[in-house]
Parts: C-alpha cells; sequence; structure tokens
C-alpha cells in the first residue's frame, strides 16, 4: 500500500513560521491519528500547515488553528498550492479559545499550546467522541510528560513515542548521514 506523504521540498516556508513538520514525523503523526474520510480534525498550532496539508487529503474537514497571522497565510498559500484549501477552515486565534469556534470533531493534533496545553487537553479530550483521536506532539520534554500527566488524570491511557530521524547528506566522500531533532509523540483514544 503506498502512503502518499506530501515531500518537503513542495512546502512553501518561511523565515517567520516554523516547519513544516519533517515528513517521516507527518508520515507517523498520520499513523496515530487513525483517520477516516468521515474524520473531522483540529490542528492546533499549524505552523506552516504540513499536517493541516495531511490531515485534509485524508479526513472529512479540518480546522487549522494558529495565533500567529504569517501561519496562518503560509499554511492557505500551501493549502492552496495542493488544491486542498475547500477542505480547510483557518482559525487565527490561541488553541484554548479557538475550540469555543468548533461545534464538533474526532480528532484533534496538538503541535502548540502558546503556553496553555493542560486547557487544550482537557477541553479536546472532554470534548471528543468515544473512540475520538488526541494527538500531541513535543520537542521538549516538559511537554510532553505534561500531556502524559494530563491525559492519565482524565482517565486516558496515553501511548509515548519518541521518534529520532537522522537524514542522509550527500559528501564528495559519502553519504553523512544528519540528525534532525528528537520528537515525542503523545496518543490517546478516548474510551
Amino acid at each position: 500500500m503506498y502512503f502518499d506523504i506530501t515531500p518537503d521540498a513542495e512546502f512553501t516556508k518561511t523565515e517567520k513560521v516554523p516547519g513544516p513538520t519533517k515528513e517521516e514525523i507527518r508520515a507517523l503523526v498520520i499513523s496515530k491519528m487513525r483517520l477516516s474520510d468521515k474524520d473531522i480534525v483540529v490542528d492546533i498550532g499549524c505552523g506552516t500547515g504540513g499536517l493541516t496539508v495531511e490531515f485534509a487529503k485524508r479526513a472529512k474537514n479540518v480546522f487549522s488553528v494558529d495565533i500567529n497571522p504569517d501561519a496562518i497565510k503560509t499554511t492557505r498559500t500551501n493549502l492552496e498550492k495542493l488544491g486542498l484549501e475547500n477542505k480547510v477552515e483557518l482559525i487565527q486565534e490561541e488553541g484554548f479559545q479557538a475550540l469555543d469556534q468548533i461545534d464538533d470533531f474526532t480528532r484533534i493534533m496538538i503541535g502548540g499550546s502558546n503556553g496553555n496545553l493542560d486547557n487544550i487537553i482537557e477541553e479536546a479530550y472532554i470534548r471528543l467522541p468515544v473512540g475520538g483521536q488526541i494527538v500531541i506532539t513535543s520537542i521538549v520534554l516538559e511537554t510532553a510528560t505534561d500531556s502524559v500527566r494530563m491525559l492519565k488524570d482524565l482517565g486516558a491511557e496515553p501511548e509515548v513515542v519518541n521518534l529520532c530521524v537522522s537524514k542522509g547528506v550527500m559528501l564528495e566522500r559519502g553519504v553523512m548521514m544528519k540528525a534532525l531533532n528528537p520528537i515525542t509523540i503523545i496518543t490517546a483514544r478516548k474510551q
């Protein structure tokens, strides 16, 4: 089975917005989201829209949230470039406040929290339907441990994966493996 992940090189990037989430990380996040074409996804902290693009290719609808206007603009550019803009509603707002604007969702991705992680996790998990999925990506250990603690406090059984990816850089002598930042992915299904 071919797993269609958009190559990193196809994304428009800017100096003001981090991302996109690297291709290998996006592949694992998509796997952990367990998406179907009936799912409604919320992507909080969308950055350049790397994950938003992947969600839009697979889900019924996506709400892509970021407080940074440059992130919303860059995500819009990437969605338009790939012909996916009609499946995504962009919301420029802090993540917790943005949840008030979204009626229903079955999957939520938290990639940025603007310091409001506990509130976002709690609100998202409470509002998820049974069987709904929450995925949190973290480059900071404290975010990962806080996410696990919060999910356990809510009665979830989180799964934690730490991913370290190295990519080959061609040198005259051969291939040098260059490590990317490790990322921790925390996943929980609403029981």
